[in-house]
């Protein structure tokens, strides 16, 4: 199995999954999730990791049994996110675009990706910063993009830290409180592929748009 149907796969079934990680690390399994969740947006190169869904489906573990804390969850999942994205700033602020000079990376990273997210900040300005953490790949080169144009540190800092405080516990909160109801329970792979799905929805309608924009002019 390749990696990428392998991502497919876990995120598609990641409650199975994670419920197997679980019980075969225990605590341990606290490290792997926090450290996917650090790598999604501080490696650079891999945006296509599971954010939103990692954890919905993790608060919904520790709502019901006590494998998990939800607390703990919370906590971790803030604190990688926001380690993430000042890592990937720190990256854009040193390299910059001379990181898509390197022909193996840009097998991970794509330009249009960069461009995507820089459309999105012209359309949506400072807020974009935090918004952008509630969009999966938008919000890996988010950081990266902000430190490129220039923008200072310190402002990205708070900004990034509203959205790393929201998102985790709105995450973690949802599937904690949502993720054990029977119906949701039941159609739980269908309900991670709608979190996805909707979660994408703003980077696709902003890529219509601009290749719309691209076309007119």
């Amino acid at each position: 199995m390749s990696v990428i149907n392998f991502l497919i796969d876990f995120i598609l079934h990641i409650d199975s999954h994670l419920l197997q990680i679980v019980h075969d690390l225990g605590s341990t399994s606290y490290l792997l999730m926090f450290g996917i969740i650090f790598i999604e947006t501080g490696a650079v190169v891999l945006p296509f990791l599971p954010g939103d869904s990692l954890l919905f489906a993790s608060g919904a573990i520790a709502a019901a049994s006590n494998d998990l804390n939800v607390w703990i969850l919370f906590f971790g999942f803030f604190l990688a996110s926001l380690f993430g994205d000042n890592l990937n700033f720190a990256i854009g602020h040193f390299v910059g675009e001379e990181i898509f000079k390197h022909k193996k990376l840009t097998k991970f990273i794509k330009p249009e990706y960069l461009k995507d997210t820089e459309a999105f900040f012209e359309k949506h300005g400072t807020p974009a910063i935090i918004f952008s953490r509630y969009i999966p790949i938008i919000r890996t080169f988010a950081p990266f993009v902000s430190a490129v144009s220039g923008y200072e540190w310190r402002k990205f800092f708070s900004l990034s830290l509203i959205a790393t405080t929201s998102w985790s516990l709105i995450g973690v909160g949802a599937g904690y409180l949502f993720g054990n109801i029977p119906v949701i329970k039941e159609h739980f792979s269908a309900i991670i592929i709608g979190v996805v799905l909707v979660s994408l929805l703003p980077a696709a309608i902003g890529l219509i748009s601009s290749k719309i924009r691209g076309k007119q002019s």
